[in-house]
């Protein structure tokens, strides 16, 4: 398979229960189809992402009033994990999640979901703050997040992550994955499991996240960078990270180039950037060369909202990842698994994918 572009290294990975990593942000998704006078009222753009600030805190309450809501569990991360075990079925508990959350009933509703999707969730359980939330404002095929961390944002490494318990879990993983909005919580946590991953040549995988990880969280993702082994991103992200970068270009295989060229320490693994563009073809840099890789088509139709779309889409890259597959097989699956997500409300799926 190496020569397809596969991760190989010299052990045949076997699927085992916590043999994929992930450590995010919990939250308990709140989406509602809103209208254009709502995004209007909380100055939201139809498409974006955003940490919630003072002026966002009635949003939460009106959402709820005034439109017809559905609670999903999310975070980014999460879904991911919670995707690429729904890829792999079993064994159950492919996925290990770590992140914080609040003793109170959303916090519940969370432990729930993670045990119904079989993934492997131990989560840092405190008092102080309540569990996060994510309001997400559907408009059309846009949709807006606007995310509340709260207890989200409390995780503590020393608290959690350097328990001797959770450290094992930890060190029985061949890949992690952490989206890129964990920077803004805990970087000493991401540092510590990225390390770890590259002194042992096991993968690390990072996303984005958001143009604003980029922009205003530019020092701590530069800080993780080198330990990259495979970097996850959308068109907009992309172009953001570039501008910061002063790549100079907005052209996306050339981002990708130049994403793939930054500084890494585990040198016996070269960088891999990953780009989508939504309906569009999505960019693969793998060695010297760019790849492109055609979306499955879609009926504007059978869209029913976008939200999970980015996070399926890691899932299902990261369910063929750990299986060792090479790399077109892991894209595919993950096309597969985006395709799927949004015909679905929030990032929920059936009960068996049909992949193979």
């Amino acid at each position: 398979n190496c020569d397809r572009g596969g991760l190989c290294s010299s052990i045949k990975l076997e699927v085992i229960p916590n043999l994929l990593f992930g450590m995010g942000n919990p939250l308990l998704d709140i989406s509602a189809v809103v209208d254009k006078d709502f995004l209007d009222k909380y100055s939201l753009k139809p498409n974006d992402q955003i940490l919630a600030e003072d002026k966002h805190k009635a949003l939460f309450e009106e959402l709820v009033k005034k439109f017809k809501v559905e609670y999903h569990a999310g975070g980014a991360t999460q879904n991911s994990i919670k995707i690429a075990q729904w890829m792999i079925q079993e064994p159950h508990n492919v996925g290990t999640f770590f992140g914080c959350i609040g003793k109170d009933k959303f916090g519940d509703i969370l432990k729930e979901k993670a045990q119904e999707a079989h993934i492997d969730a131990h989560y840092y359980e405190q008092d102080e703050e309540p569990t996060g939330t994510c309001a997400a404002c559907i408009t059309g095929d846009n949709r807006s997040l606007v995310a509340n961390l709260a207890a989200a944002n409390s995780y503590m490494k020393d608290k959690h992550l350097d328990l001797e318990e959770n450290w094992k879990l930890v060190e029985k993983a061949k890949v992690y994955y952490i989206a890129g909005f964990f920077l803004t919580v805990s970087l000493e946590s991401i540092l510590k499991v990225a390390k770890h991953a590259s002194e042992n040549n096991k993968l690390f995988c990072l996303n984005l996240s958001a143009p604003f990880i980029c922009q205003f969280f530019k020092d701590s993702l530069m800080q993780v960078m080198p330990y990259v082994d495979v970097l996850f991103g959308n068109e907009t992200e992309a172009a953001a990270f570039a501008k910061e970068q002063d790549f100079e270009t907005k052209d996306i295989k050339e981002i990708a180039k130049k994403a793939q060229a930054l500084p890494k320490v585990n040198k016996k693994r070269q960088r891999i950037v990953v780009l989508t563009q939504g309906k569009d073809e999505t960019a693969i840099r793998l060695s010297d060369k760019i790849e492109a890789f055609p979306v499955l088509k879609i009926d504007p139709k059978e869209i029913v909202d976008t939200i999970g779309a980015g996070d399926a889409f890691v899932g299902g890259f990261l369910s063929e990842l750990v299986r060792d597959k090479p790399i077109d097989q892991c894209v595919k699956a993950a096309h597969y698994a985006a395709n799927v997500i949004i015909r679905q409300a929030g990032c929920t799926f059936p009960e068996k994918p049909d992949f193979n």
